[in-house]
């Protein structure tokens, strides 16, 4: 959708008359039934009069397409500026601005494609404007059909005009370099050379009709982004599926096929716990309804399953349109209704009420996700519900479906490939940590290795003898009882976690995939950095969150440390409900380690800081601990 759209010379005209904003506004009303912040409309008119002054060039067509905010089709994403024409070969082009008022950025080393910089009334991490640019171009060519057989170039690039650009300029490291080649950023003094660069590309007017052409185009999956997937996943041995997980996808795969024959809503709910393949059978079936035209998105609320799985299926490769194939839970707050074919839910415990970087969008993000497609599968496993804002159950996803009038089916994975195909060692954890009740009280009779140890350092040494001989796939995590400071995340020679002589710090946020970084190995990970992800063999520190006090293992959430947002809210309910709030942060922390236990195949070992929970443990296990 196209919230603005004209002319060049009547862009020019209405910001000469200081009207444009206002037209923006009333267009966005009209389109969208929003209503516009002001500080959004401030920053229309600022960034508009600079494009005021890149466009007043007589060598760039009167009559050139211009188009300001173009919402992307079945996205939220929407691009700045666009300008179309045909260049000197008369071929199609549309030049694409991504319109940013920084003036100060720090670049982040070991994150692709990330910068540092004060948005949104704070300093946070953020794509760099060349990558931004570049994906949104990247997006709407691999879906766009009139993109596709019209072959219309499209020529992304950012611009920065409050920034000025120094001599080693963090916007131009090194690690930034493959995404400039292609996308230029632009900055405050450079008007020259972006008038340059859309002159190249827009000799001759169209009328809008390219602009025209996008807008209306039908949204079908690349024949180049349907070969990269297939191929990708072709090569890689841990997406294959066995037994159970083949019946699943099968199912899921024929209630799509019939979505996209008779147009009626189906949801679909994979009930499945630890290392039954939930993430396997997502993306094998992301692979294959892609290559059958399907609209087809990977969600999921945590940022770190998605991106180890689209690394894995990258390799090496740093660019890849199937970048855009994996998206975060959020994206589907304003979404209309259908826009989108398949939408795969991974880790759906996870899901919250409210999206956005407040958490103040939106209704609801079940209810969003069904309505958004027509076909929409949940895999869920609700013991691994771990925060205080995590809405995901098998009756709230049931409640939004009948809601939306979509069909229910509810499968279940029931084979487990984690854990040494034992269910035994989740049954003995739950009736161990008090979860629930088990015929499972030692570890007797199964063949899973669990070890609790006395320090920590005896835990760490052997995970990282694990790791060379389990080919990287051995991690040590912790529960979330030690601070994370901002200003030392980066830092590895800060050590957040002290317990004795033992020191080590959490896993830097310079890494979006920690999971299977080389040297991560040498940090440790969390709840949010490990949750719906597996390794072979895992340490897990336990704090002081979890206790082993009068024969019962207790929890208090009072040790955990105050950087957690996952308890975040906890207070306010204890103040109103004390009872509630004991049990749902019992729920939480317990949850918590469960998870934590269960990312290992075959091993796991574990250091508790209170020795009472040590000994209760070694007990439990039954044999040699």
């Amino acid at each position: 959708m196209l919230v603005y759209d004209g002319i060049k010379e009547e862009f020019l005209k209405s910001v000469e008359q200081d009207s444009i904003a206002e037209e923006i506004e009333t267009r966005i009303y009209e389109k969208m039934h929003r209503a516009t912040a002001r500080n959004e409309f401030r920053a229309w008119e600022n960034s508009l009069e600079y494009m005021y002054k890149v466009l007043n060039d007589s060598q760039i067509p009167s009559d050139a397409g211009v188009a300001i905010e173009y919402n992307i089709p079945q996205t939220s994403k929407r691009v700045d500026f666009l300008i179309s024409g045909y260049d000197r070969t008369e071929r199609a082009n549309v030049v694409i601005i991504e319109l940013k008022q920084w003036d100060k950025i720090t670049a982040i080393e070991g994150r692709d494609g990330l910068v540092e910089t004060y948005t949104g009334g704070a300093v946070r991490q953020v794509v760099h404007p060349s990558y931004q640019a570049w994906s949104y171009a990247m997006l709407i060519n691999d879906y766009n059909e009139e993109v596709q057989s019209k072959k219309i170039l499209l020529s992304p690039c950012s611009y920065l005009h409050n920034y000025r650009r120094v001599e080693d300029d963090p916007l131009d490291r090194e690690q930034y370099q493959e995404y400039l080649q292609d996308t230029p950023a632009f900055t405050r003094g450079q008007v020259g050379r972006l008038r340059d660069f859309i002159k190249k590309r827009i000799v001759r007017g169209d009328r809008e009709e390219l602009l025209y052409t996008i807008d209306h185009g039908r949204i079908r999956p690349s024949k180049s982004l349907q070969d990269a997937i297939t191929k990708m996943l072709k090569g890689s041995r841990e997406f294959i599926m066995l037994d159970d997980q083949k019946v699943v996808y099968e199912e899921i795969l024929s209630s799509s096929r019939k979505c996209m024959e008779d147009g009626r809503k189906r949801t679909l709910i994979v009930e499945g716990g630890p290392g039954t393949g939930k993430s396997v059978v997502a993306i094998n079936l992301l692979a294959q309804l892609t290559n059958e035209d399907q609209f087809v998105q990977y969600v999921s609320k945590n940022s770190a399953p998605r991106n180890v799985y689209r690394k894995k299926l990258k390799g090496s490769v740093r660019r890849s349109s199937i970048d855009n194939m994996f998206k975060g839970s959020g994206i589907y707050v304003d979404a209309d209704k259908n826009v989108a074919d398949t939408v795969l839910v991974d880790e759906a415990h996870r899901l919250n009420e409210k999206s956005g970087m407040f958490h103040n969008l939106g209704e609801n993000q079940i209810k969003e996700i069904i309505h958004a497609c027509r076909c929409s599968v949940f895999f869920i496993d609700e013991s691994q519900r771990v925060t205080l804002q995590d809405i995901g159950s098998v009756a709230e996803i049931a409640k939004w479906a009948r809601w939306e009038g979509s069909e229910i089916t509810r499968m279940e994975l029931v084979s487990q490939f984690r854990c040494n195909g034992s269910d035994g060692y989740l049954a003995w954890l739950d009736h161990t940590l008090e979860i629930r009740d088990t015929a499972n009280t030692d570890m007797a009779e199964i063949d899973y290795d669990i070890r609790i140890f006395d320090s920590p350092q005896e835990v760490y040494d052997l995970i990282l003898e694990k790791n060379k001989t389990s080919h990287n796939r051995a991690r040590l995590l912790a529960g979330y009882c030690w601070e994370w400071p901002t200003d030392t995340k980066n830092s590895s020679d800060y050590h957040d976690i002290k317990i004795g002589d033992f020191e080590i710090s959490w896993n830097l946020s310079g890494t979006q995939t920690y999971a299977i970084d080389e040297e991560s190995v040498k940090e440790a990970g969390c709840i949010h950095t490990a949750q719906g992800l597996e390794f072979d063999y895992v340490g897990v520190i336990i704090g002081d969150d979890l206790r082993y006090i009068n024969g019962h293992v207790v929890t208090d959430v009072d040790k955990r440390a105050r950087t957690d947002n996952s308890i975040k809210g906890i207070k306010k309910m204890q103040r109103e409900d004390p009872e509630k709030a004991r049990k749902v942060a019992d729920e939480i922390i317990k949850n918590t380690y469960r998870t934590l236990m269960t990312r290992g195949m075959k091993g796991c070992y574990v250091y508790c800081t209170d020795r009472n929970l040590s000994e209760y443990l070694k007990r439990c296990i039954g044999r040699d601990a």
